[in-house]
């Protein structure tokens, strides 16, 4: 426990703004973690909560001044916007500084060495309350030593205390009090949230890491509840299940599913799942009934291998047939693609455009594989060498920031990051819908031409970095194919491998 302790009454908590943007960037939706930790402090502690999403509104800095602890939470990409603000915060106030969220979970060291006083790793809830209670020196309290999922100094030391079990019943936390957020009562889309976890094992992603690999879910009725009063106070806002695989268990979503039907609770939704969810007919019935708007998925590529390199457990024939049942059931696809494999080349890239193009998917996000701490493909690509970015910002999904294995990063940002978005948004397939008379998909088209021109204005420099960087290598590789040409100590062999290598660098 802490020598000397401190009265915590006002808390404040931080969503940095993101420094990149996609073609639904213009939605802006928080994430749930803040607003589920202000419901908690608010219930279990009297604590008084603000929470700034910079997305929605800006910080007020009188409030900071007042608060008496600081909570941050961070991805990768807002990483530096979030050890940004510790510094002004340690510099201006005398709040304790708390961070949490997937990034700071996986390099507590990196957030500690920033500035944080305290870190929160995984779920949060329980390890926040009981961080309180010990600053506070209550008669219940825990040693710090004693609070699972905390990281902190100690005697100039990091400690890393044993990691906090995954709450196993999750209706018993409350709802996330989204009135926390300032300058959120406008917002046209409202995020809910059934279940926690995941069993698949795509290797770029780091849910499992975070949430475990086991499906956990709230109870029906606390959804429906919760549904319900979103719903009467914003009977024209989109609803958004936040859940990673919103048809986890069908039988359990089949379930809310009817329960929305019977009480007329059909507000226009949208939600994260997989290809598997068209095996079930009714399931895709109720979802048309209920008012679904779009289903996302993460398709992730039309080249066999990649699929398989990323553990997919889904065939390109698969997406085919989903997509057309999705449709038949009068529901929007959003294809969400992650292009860069050890297994991609420049034409796999391609196809993969002509595929979401051929196949009528509705929007797509082409995003650029990204190695992600907590990921086991962060973890490969930290042994192989293969990371030559070490801007947190550029973690986002639109750069390069690794050596890929079949071709130049130059090449995958030029194919992946630019050509593929380009070719999707042309304003050809704009015209196109236009003469259909669809209006409301000719105008998402537009904006996602408009975006890639935004973001070829605001990341020229990168790009002309990795075109000047590919440029040196393939001279340099033909210099040395010319100097063993030169010196006769060379075969064809050789030459052929060397020449190979002008396109392909080699890791760093």
């Amino acid at each position: 426990m802490p020598a000397e302790t401190k009265t915590i009454k006002n808390v404040v908590l931080i969503e940095p703004k993101a420094p990149g943007f996609h073609v639904f960037s213009r939605y802006k939706l928080p994430r749930l973690g803040l607003p589920l930790l202000g419901a908690v402090l608010e219930q279990e502690l009297g604590i008084s909560v603000k929470i700034y999403f910079q997305e929605c509104a800006k910080i007020d800095w009188d409030a900071v001044s007042n608060a008496d602890m600081v909570g941050i939470s961070t991805i990768t990409s807002t990483a530096p916007a979030a050890y940004g603000l510790v510094e002004r915060i340690k510099r201006t106030t005398d709040a304790t500084v708390v961070m949490g969220g997937p990034h700071v979970t996986f390099l507590p060291e990196e957030a500690l060495e920033k500035g944080a006083d305290f870190i929160v790793r995984g779920e949060g809830e329980k390890s926040i309350v009981e961080l309180i209670k010990c600053l506070q020196g209550d008669a219940d309290a825990l040693g710090l030593r004693d609070i699972a999922g905390l990281s902190y100094r100690e005697d100039g030391e990091i400690v890393n205390n044993v990691e906090r079990e995954w709450i196993g019943d999750l209706s018993s936390l409350p709802w996330p009090k989204l009135s926390l957020i300032q300058g959120f009562e406008k917002r046209a889309i409202m995020p809910i949230m059934t279940s926690r976890g995941c069993p698949f094992n795509c290797k770029f992603c780091t849910v499992t890491s975070l949430f475990g690999r086991k499906y956990r879910f709230r109870e029906t009725e606390d959804v429906l509840a919760e549904l319900e009063s979103l719903y009467a106070l914003y009977p024209k806002a989109i609803f958004f299940f936040y859940d990673d695989n919103f048809t986890a268990n069908p039988e359990h979503t089949k379930q809310l599913l009817r329960r929305m039907k019977e009480k007329g609770i059909t507000p226009r939704w949208t939600a994260q799942t997989r290809v598997e969810v068209v095996h079930d007919e009714e399931l895709m019935t109720l979802m048309e009934e209920t008012g679904c708007l779009f289903l996302y998925l993460g398709l992730e590529s039309a080249n066999p291998e990649t699929l398989k390199a990323y553990r997919k457990s889904q065939t390109v024939e698969d997406i085919e047939h989903a997509v057309e049942v999705i449709h038949k059931h009068k529901i929007k696809v959003h294809g969400m693609f992650v292009m860069g494999s050890d297994e991609d080349d420049k034409e796999s890239i391609r196809e993969t455009v002509r595929f979401a193009k051929r196949t009528g998917i509705d929007t797509v996000q082409f995003m650029i594989l990204t190695p992600i701490p907590g990921s086991e493909t962060y973890e490969d690509m930290c042994r192989e060498g293969r990371i030559f970015v070490h801007d947190w910002t550029k973690f986002s999904g639109q750069h390069v920031v690794f050596r890929p294995k079949k071709m130049a990063p130059y090449r995958l940002q030029k194919e992946a990051g630019i050509k593929a978005t380009k070719k999707f948004y042309s304003i050809a397939q704009c015209w196109r819908l236009g003469l259909m008379f669809r209006w409301r998909d000719m105008a998402i088209r537009i904006y996602g031409h408009r975006t890639l021109i935004k973001w070829k204005s605001r990341n020229r420099y990168y790009v002309s970095e990795l075109k000047h960087r590919y440029k040196a290598e393939r001279a340099h590789k033909k210099q040395e194919v010319r100097d063993l040409e030169e010196s006769g100590a060379t075969t064809k062999a050789d030459r052929k491998r060397k020449g190979s290598e002008t396109e392909q660098p080699a890791r760093a």
